[in-house]
């Protein structure tokens, strides 16, 4: 499938859904925000320039006032709690945590409470009780924590019914998973081609076919090249203005 097939594919699909009388919600998370930089205001920008809401995953430890006031006023945008400083706490060989089992669970929950209550004084108006795990993993013991925190909710990476992402559920704890990255973090780390992209999200669709639940869209805007933002903006274009999709802010699940 070529990418102009894919993206006619998509359309096609929102349009069946549209006769169907049915629709579709998406929401894009961005993560490892922590400054302004050139990037971050492109992504804001092309956002705005579609009324796409964006949460941006911040990280607590490294964030500070410049970004605040770069938000202030920006409409459509949620802060999540990302962790707390990006650490690797896993051994060598392992794949990447900062919470994962590997130190004290009260020194991993000290830590997210402190992210948890600097970003919400950081972004009083922006702030939403969600966490995003560095690398999209967390262990099971602090996630029986979070709500003890003040999370209501947890965003990894997959489908949110089946294998970790199930095994991670707790009463009052919702989960807002992500479904397609578009980051080829194990090629090129650049854009991730088209056709696969619309492939994915395709897929999704079929998943969501029995029930509810989102598309989630994963970015990380400071590594973004011309693919990437052009990926995007085609995305933005097709699915934005098309009646069976709505591009939803993450507060809107958090709050069912």
């Amino acid at each position: 499938m070529t990418g102009h097939s894919a993206w006619q594919a998509l359309i096609e699909r929102l349009d069946h859904l549209q006769d169907a009388g049915q629709s579709v919600d998406f929401w894009l998370r961005d993560d490892d925000a922590v400054e302004p930089t050139a990037a971050l205001h492109r992504l804001l920008d092309l956002t705005e320039r579609f009324s796409v809401p964006a949460t941006l995953a911040v990280i607590p430890a490294h964030t500070d006032e410049r970004l605040a006031r770069c938000l202030a006023g920006r409409r459509n945008i949620s802060v999540a709690v990302h962790g707390w400083s990006h650490q690797n706490h896993a051994s060598a060989g392992e794949k990447r945590q900062e919470l994962g089992a590997h130190r004290p669970s009260g020194t991993v929950v000290a830590e997210l409470s402190t992210g948890y209550a600097r970003l919400r004084t950081l972004y009083p108006s922006a702030f939403v009780p969600l966490l995003v795990p560095p690398w999209n993993r967390i262990d099971a013991g602090v996630i029986a924590e979070l709500a003890n925190i003040g999370f209501r909710a947890l965003s990894v990476f997959g489908p949110e019914g089946a294998g970790e992402a199930a095994a991670i559920r707790r009463p009052g704890l919702a989960i807002i998973n992500t479904h397609v990255d578009v980051i080829d973090w194990r090629g090129t780390r650049g854009g991730r081609d088209y056709a696969q992209l619309v492939q994915e999200i395709l897929r999704r669709l079929d998943e969501l076919s029995s029930g509810e639940g989102t598309v989630g869209i994963l970015a990380h805007h400071l590594v973004h090249d011309e693919s990437v933002w052009a990926f995007l903006s085609k995305l933005f274009e097709v699915t934005a203005s098309h009646p069976a999709c709505r591009w939803r802010s993450v507060a809107e699940f958090i709050g069912r």
